[in-house]
């Protein structure tokens, strides 16, 4: 059995987790700089109980900054995570501003470590990057074979992997046809010799043209120059002919034996000019926008470490692949001394920029750390004057690197929160405010109820719900291993719950939950595909909450045959204090995000399957 990492045996082992963990929590807290004060304060400094200082008898109920549903009516700690509370008042950081503003002091804005950034017009570079392989130069492949039909004697290369050069025999064949068809052209000879001397010139011309056409016959069947004029020279045919390489290259497949019977245009040999090679990547499609022939591309071999290449794009298929929602990108380079080989795995890097919109003025983009993102919502918090801020929906582009590109919602020259926006909002949702989580205001704060998103529910077919049941099992078996800090298990759960959604049949579902599944179907596939994309742990976490939130809404959608308990819980801390939720078979929480770090930070949020017997 997996040991659980939040216990430890023994006095020692024990007393040294201790003192890590509280390392650890001491970080985490003096970063998002919310909730604690440390110091012989006793924790009463956070940025509101500050902006409160001014009026402290205004203090109407003490509230947890990472659980706003707890209200006390004086200071103490929180009873779920054991923060220290922190006070609510009338005045200062809330009815001085408007239902959708925070005001904080100078010292409250210090506090949170408030940063602003300018919104403008600016070029941007978003990295994209791609895997693939090394591929043949399709326009270098040349094939030998049967001009005529026969008998495959001997096979000069009778193996693969061999140079070849342009005109090196590969193969002696027999023909009766060739055999033939080399007797009449020694028979036409003869006659228009024999004929040379006649004082007919319609005769003559027809012996010559006779010859002329015999020698064609032959060139027509794979005969050089040279072999039709050492039959001519000898003055007898030959039972065997040579068969030569059209072009040099590396014989890659030999399709016949000796002794084999061809006929008339089988293939003989496959060769393969490696003086340039193919290698074709996997864009994503959300990836596809940044993508286009003529830019360069930078990459490393599996093989080769260490090593970069640089070649350029030439093609971009126009079909995309309905399985891995990829589209194949080409690049074309030289292969000096054959470094590149068919089959090696390669590393991709594209640095696609975006100078201009489509009415030729520069992007408008903000900070990537900016905006506030959750389902289908982006908000910012737009700083109005020194203190006041004010949190607005947008409508994000791209994201370019470190910055997104913004459709609607701010003007240039207007300032963004960049850094202490999560704190804002927190802040925000503690006086039930329209905020990120709960744009309406009022009421429990939604950090726990997947951003009032509501699922229509299908009647789904048991044998459908029994392979649902496999695909949240491989799904737990990745959560498993990323709680565990285990990469590279999370890369085999991956696999398994990629093999597991494949085995799903779409086909026992009617309208309208097939489309339904159609819609979820991608997404799980594009998070998947992430996580096994991903280098290391962060990234396989980054796949993973889509990866959650997709499951999410299958279970709610289309329900389970049952065999397993699926709760679900919410990190507030995870990806820079944004938060992000999980699924779970057992009810002792497990956080992936943040692993043995803190294995228990987080709450469950809802129980959505309880099975008795797990």
């Amino acid at each position: 059995m997996q040991e659980d990492p939040g216990k430890t045996r023994g006095g020692s082992k024990r007393r040294k987790f201790m003192i890590a963990g509280i390392v650890a929590v001491a970080l985490v807290l003096i970063s998002i700089g919310i909730g604690y004060r440390i110091g012989s304060g006793g924790g009463q400094g956070e940025m509101l109980a500050e902006q409160g200082a001014e009026d402290a008898s205004q203090v109407l109920t003490w509230t947890c900054s990472m659980h706003p549903q707890i209200r006390q009516p004086k200071p103490g700690r929180c009873p779920i995570c054991g923060m220290d509370l922190i006070p609510v008042t009338d005045s200062g950081a809330g009815n001085a501003a408007g239902p959708t503003e925070l005001r904080l002091s100078a010292k409250a804005r210090k506090l949170a470590e408030i940063q602003t950034a300018l919104v403008e017009r600016r070029p941007v570079t978003a990295e994209v990057r791609m895997v693939g392989k090394v591929d043949y130069d399709e326009t270098r492949l040349s094939y030998v074979t049967a001009w005529v039909p026969g008998r495959l004697d001997r096979l000069y290369v009778n193996y693969t992997g061999v140079q070849v050069n342009k005109g090196d025999p590969v193969a002696s064949i027999y023909s009766p046809e060739l055999l033939a068809a080399q007797e009449e052209l020694i028979q036409a000879l003869k006659v228009a010799r024999e004929l040379d001397a006649s004082d007919v010139t319609v005769v003559k011309r027809t012996a010559d043209e006779m010859v002329d056409a015999t020698r064609e016959k032959l060139h027509l069947w794979g005969l050089t120059s040279e072999q039709i004029s050492e039959i001519e020279r000898r003055g007898s045919a030959s039972d065997h002919m040579d068969v030569y390489s059209p072009e040099s290259g590396v014989v890659v497949e030999k399709n016949a034996l000796e002794g084999e019977y061809v006929k008339t245009g089988q293939r003989i040999y496959t060769i393969a000019d490696l003086s340039r090679v193919w290698v074709m990547l996997d864009a994503y499609e959300s990836d596809l926008r940044w993508v286009r022939p003529g830019q360069e591309v930078e990459f490393s071999a599996e093989a080769d470490p260490g090593e970069t290449f640089m070649g350029e794009i030439e093609f971009i298929d126009p079909v995309l692949n309905a399985r891995t929602r990829t589209a194949k990108v080409r690049v074309s380079l030289a292969n000096p001394g054959g470094r590149l080989k068919p089959e090696m795995f390669v590393r991709a890097v594209v640095q696609a920029g975006l100078d201009t919109e489509a009415g030729g003025e520069a992007p408008l983009v903000i900070p990537a750390s900016a905006p506030l993102i959750t389902g289908k919502r982006a908000v910012v918090y737009v700083e109005k004057e020194p203190g006041l801020y004010e949190g607005r929906e947008v409508t994000l582009g791209p994201r370019a690197g470190d910055y997104y590109v913004v459709r609607e919602g701010l003007q240039e020259g207007e300032r963004v929160v960049s850094q202490g926006n999560f704190k804002i909002d927190s802040a925000v949702q503690i006086l039930a405010k329209p905020s990120m989580m709960n744009p309406e205001g009022e009421g429990p704060v939604p950090g726990h109820d997947h951003g009032g998103d509501v699922f229509k529910t299908y009647d789904t077919p048991a044998e459908f719900k029994d392979q649902i049941d496999q695909v949240y099992a491989a799904y737990l078996g990745i959560h498993l291993a990323l709680s565990r800090d285990n990469f590279e298990a999370s890369q085999e759960a991956a696999a398994a719950f990629s093999d597991a959604l494949e085995a799903t049949d779409m086909m026992l579902l009617k309208e309208p939950a097939h489309s339904a599944w159609m819609k979820e179907l991608t997404s799980l596939e594009d998070a998947v595909d992430g996580i096994k994309a991903a280098g290391d742990i962060s990234g396989a976490r980054d796949f993973f909450y889509p990866l959650s939130e997709s499951m999410y809404a299958v279970v709610k959608q289309f329900g389970t045959g049952g065999e397993r308990s699926i709760y679900r819980f919410f990190c507030p801390m995870a990806f820079d204090n944004r938060g992000a939720y999980w699924l779970q078979g057992n009810p002792e929480l497990e956080n992936p995000y943040w692993g043995s770090m803190m294995f228990r930070c987080g709450e469950m949020t809802e129980t959505i399957v309880e099975h008795k017997h797990d």
